[in-house]
């Protein structure tokens, strides 16, 4: 008995470490709406004393616009590495990262700013930041690799390389979003009209899905209930909706030209979709820029706001108390202010091509990344 015992023990001393459990994520709070800690009310002590501020990346002039969202005035630039696609607010909530990719080129960097001053810190040396997530548990940093058709799990404030998994048939893998359970997640292809589904446990890719129509995914969010991902496909114009753990398109949802950019609101019962104007990737200005409100429940369009002069709305987030839908106007050098009861748009200068804008601080106990996926 001893010596089975042994064997047994021996046996496992030689198996690699098993990744560790995602059960450790915080839990689910309501099942019926996973947005429920994200509700206006419901700022997280973690950032109290955070300076109310949007941060909208250029990606041409290679820095970051501060605005203040009273007063909607400029007040700081803050200067960062080559080309910033977007602004990631930690899992913790004590940083937020731009991720400057530098596409191309081999000097991609994340820069640091500390939400409670507006400083920012030293640059970290990462190859080709295009996107940046979390792991629901906290554990990792994901780098999305885009150029390299990557995703690089990274310890979340060293940034020290853990490990990587290949998705090699997955060209201009982009955004994602997570499975209610935390087990697995989804990722957008945007360059080959399809999407790839990433087991967080077995650390692979564990399948492609190819889209039925337009092919050019960009944005992705769950639904409240978890059983649905809403798919953002700028040639489509609209949203595929996927069943994400049969892995299976079930529908689509016509919004407007251009669909990119995916945002609940603060109550969870609404998706604003913000439409670019224009199904190419870089465009001039003065699209047929809009926003479409999705109602979750019924999962149809209930109005749609457009932009006035056309305008380009790309990447943002809602304001805390979800009265305002920021949204960087990427070909038109602007950042839009948009009234969610009304529709109405303020505008702020913003040169050169805002791309991922963040609001900050958002409720929340906790961000996956990207411009503020916060649960």
């Amino acid at each position: 008995m001893r010596l089975a015992r042994l064997a047994v023990l021996l046996f496992a001393a030689v198996l690699p470490a098993a990744p560790a459990a995602l059960a450790q994520m915080p839990p689910v709070v309501d099942r019926s709406n996973l947005y429920s800690e994200t509700t206006a009310d419901k700022l997280s002590p973690a950032v109290a004393g955070h300076l109310h501020r949007i941060y909208a990346p250029n990606r041409q002039s290679n820095d970051v616009t501060v605005i203040d969202p009273e007063t909607l005035l400029v007040v700081g630039r803050i200067k960062v590495g080559w080309h910033p696609q977007h602004v990631v607010p930690s899992w913790d909530l004590q940083t937020l990262w731009v991720t400057n990719n530098a596409e191309g080129r081999t000097d991609g960097t994340l820069t640091p700013i500390d939400p409670k001053t507006g400083k920012r810190g030293k640059d970290i040396v990462v190859d080709d930041p295009y996107n940046m997530y979390f792991t629901p548990d906290g554990a990792s940093a994901i780098i999305v690799a885009e150029a390299r058709k990557r995703l690089d799990f990274r310890h979340p404030k060293t940034m020290k390389l853990q490990y990587s998994i290949a998705v090699p048939n997955c060209p201009g893998v982009n955004h994602a979003d997570f499975s209610i359970d935390g087990n697995y997640a989804i990722f957008t292809c945007e360059y080959g009209g399809r999407l790839v589904k990433v087991d967080l446990a077995s650390r692979k890719a564990v399948g492609y899905l190819k889209l039925p129509t337009g092919k050019m995914p960009q944005d992705i969010r769950v639904s409240p209930d978890g059983r649905v991902f809403y798919v953002a496909d700028m040639r489509a114009n609209g949203v595929h909706l996927v069943d994400g753990d049969a892995f299976a398109v079930v529908g689509f949802i016509e919004t407007g030209v251009g669909a990119h950019g995916l945002y609940p609101s603060r109550d969870g019962r609404k998706l604003y979709v913000a439409n670019r104007g224009s199904t190419k990737v870089y465009d001039r200005p003065g699209g047929k820029g809009s926003v479409a409100v999705i109602d979750f429940a019924t999962r149809k369009v209930e109005t749609i706001w457009t932009i006035p002069n056309g305008g380009s709305p790309d990447m943002g987030n809602v304001s805390a108390d979800g009265k305002t839908l920021w949204l960087s106007g990427r070909f038109d050098n602007v950042v839009y202010a948009i009234d969610t009861t009304t529709g109405a748009v303020r505008t702020v200068p913003s040169p050169k091509e805002p791309h991922g804008l963040t609001v900050w601080p958002q409720p929340g106990r906790y961000s996956l990344g990207h411009t503020g996926n916060l649960r």
